[in-house]
């Protein structure tokens, strides 16, 4: 918005004048930067009052002005201030997370990869170039008409627990187990105490798919002692290589945005995403199971 002087307003509030083949005429019409001011009453109001009866003697003046006035009332309406307010809180916190990842030291097995700054700063670009719905990756995820496994009575660390079902059976895997495409996972983790939880996974085509909570803006928060089966089965893809799963846990509501972009950074060097952890703070504690995918 052109932010003119308070001099200048009173000047086009009086009607400056132009002086054309001996007549003098009067500009017709406020100007749009004018018009705003107007419409957001940021004048003196003197000078606003002299502003809006010019106004009212223009052609078409009361129905630019109730324009504007509509247009912003919509703006609002779609993009409430609080709604607003705390997407932008939203973002600075994910930027804050991953400028502490990048001045985290590495971790000693961590060789392979690591954020340096103009990593980091590109990384910061892109979230805060993303529009507030901020799509993720469509997980391939089935509704749970699956049967829920039985997971009453298992307790301990926070961990995920990755079982699968065939032929009407189901089978508790163990880390590392092979896979095969088609199969078909259920999800379940132990919170260990940790009030919330974010569950993500990274493929070997470099595909992340975000499993809890299923929507970005969701709830992180975990429910506490027997483990608890996530709300949808998982059905492997063709992706070669392994799908690694991974559990971030924290006793405040976990940045689902921050944890997203990390395992995007990770994913796009596979024979890293297969062993390496996340670039996460250390003040965020995380686990992961991995699935060996064979033909």
């Amino acid at each position: 918005m052109f932010q003119g002087t308070e001099d200048a307003v009173v000047t086009w509030s009086l009607g400056p004048a132009d002086r054309v083949g001996g007549f003098v005429s009067m500009a017709l019409t406020t100007p749009d930067w004018l018009l705003e001011r107007i419409a957001l009453g940021e004048l003196p109001e003197d000078t606003l009052t002299a502003a809006r009866a010019k106004l009212e003697l223009e052609p078409h003046g009361r129905s630019r002005l109730a324009r504007l006035e509509a247009d912003s009332r919509e703006t609002l309406a779609r993009h409430p201030p609080e709604v607003v307010a705390g997407e932008v809180a939203r973002r600075r916190r994910t930027a804050s997370l991953v400028a502490d990842a990048a001045r985290q030291p590495a971790q000693p097995e961590w060789h392979g990869l690591s954020l340096s700054v103009p990593v980091a700063a590109s990384l910061v670009l892109l979230l805060l170039s993303v529009q507030p719905d901020l799509t993720v990756e469509p997980p391939s995820l089935t509704p749970a008409h699956v049967e829920l496994m039985e997971t009453v009575g298992i307790k301990g660390s926070a961990r995920l627990l990755v079982y699968r079902q065939e032929d009407g059976t189901v089978e508790l895997l163990m880390d590392r187990a092979r896979a095969h495409r088609g199969d078909l996972l259920q999800l379940s983790y132990l919170s260990g105490g940790r009030r919330h939880g974010v569950v993500v996974s990274v493929d070997g085509r470099g595909a992340v798919t975000l499993h809890h909570p299923t929507a970005l803006m969701g709830s992180t928060s975990l429910t506490g002692g027997d483990a608890v089966s996530l709300t949808h089965s998982y059905e492997l893809d063709d992706a070669p290589g392994f799908e690694r799963f991974f559990f971030v846990t924290s006793d405040s509501p976990v940045d689902v945005g921050a944890v997203l972009q990390a395992a995007r950074l990770l994913a796009r060097h596979p024979s890293e995403a297969s062993i390496r952890p996340l670039p996460l703070p250390r003040t965020l504690a995380q686990t992961s199971f991995t699935l060996e995918k064979v033909p």
